[in-house]
Formats: C-alpha cells, structure tokens, sequence
C-alpha cells in the first residue's frame, strides 16, 4: 500500500466520510498533516482485510460485510500497538470521540468483551495470530 499526504487545507480524494478523514482507492491511502490516526489505521485495515478481487477498485465503500468492518476496527486497535507514540488504549479513546459506535458502548468494552467473532474471522483469514499477533498479511 502507498501512503499519500495532501496538501493542507486540499480535500482527500476517496475520503468517505470526507476531509480530513483518509481515503483509499486501489493499493493507495491518502491523508493530510489533520488526518486522525483512527481513520488511516481503518482504511489500511480495510485494505488489508478485503479479498484480492476488492483490493484493485476505486470505489469510495469498501462494500465489506458487517463482520468484515468489525475485522478492520479490531485490526486497527491491534496495529495501534506497533506505532511509536500511539497504543491500543489511546486509540480507543479516540474511536470513542470521533463516535464508532459499538453495542456495549465504548471500543474499549467492545474490544475487551464483545468481539470473540470478529477475532477468529481475523485468525480464519490469516490476517491474525491466535496471540493477537498481526501475521502481517493480508487477505
């Protein structure tokens, strides 16, 4: 995947819920300097999650399952843990104040209680370790 910045204040082509949040378009992830974290992580676990045949698209809607949107949710919590000065704790709080919205409420008590399924759709698609380690393929 090829990560792109925008120049500041210029909209991100293939944004879905529009600037500043990311977009994606085939292998490519476009963001800003403003582009919260949360939302490059999911349009990159997006991509890492959607079938081959899905990968090469332009299409602003990754046109995933219900199932297949909680795997980029929990993926990008999991990644949250690999990137310098970010953590799965942070990144959770900031899902909660850009308003992801889970049964149990917040990320957190999702991610901690409520997910067993999403998990091993992640292991089925080798995308995830039975440890919770990315296997860092996709699928």
């Amino acid at each position: 995947m090829q990560l792109i910045q925008v120049a500041d204040h210029t909209d991100i082509p293939y944004s879905f819920w529009g600037t500043p949040e990311a977009g994606r378009a085939d292998s490519t992830l476009y963001v800003r300097a403003d582009t919260p974290i949360h939302s490059l992580l999911h349009e990159a676990c997006h991509y890492i999650c959607m079938p081959a045949r899905q990968r090469g698209r332009t299409e602003v809607d990754a046109k995933g399952s219900a199932l297949e949107e909680n795997a980029c949710c929990y993926l990008q919590i999991i990644l949250a843990d690999y990137i310098p000065g970010l953590n799965r704790h942070i990144l959770m709080y900031d899902m909660n104040c850009w308003g992801y919205s889970f049964r149990l409420g917040s990320a957190a008590r999702w991610f901690f209680a409520d997910c067993e399924e999403t998990r091993q759709w992640l292991i089925a698609h080798n995308i995830l370790k039975q440890d919770d380690t990315p296997s860092w393929q996709m699928r």
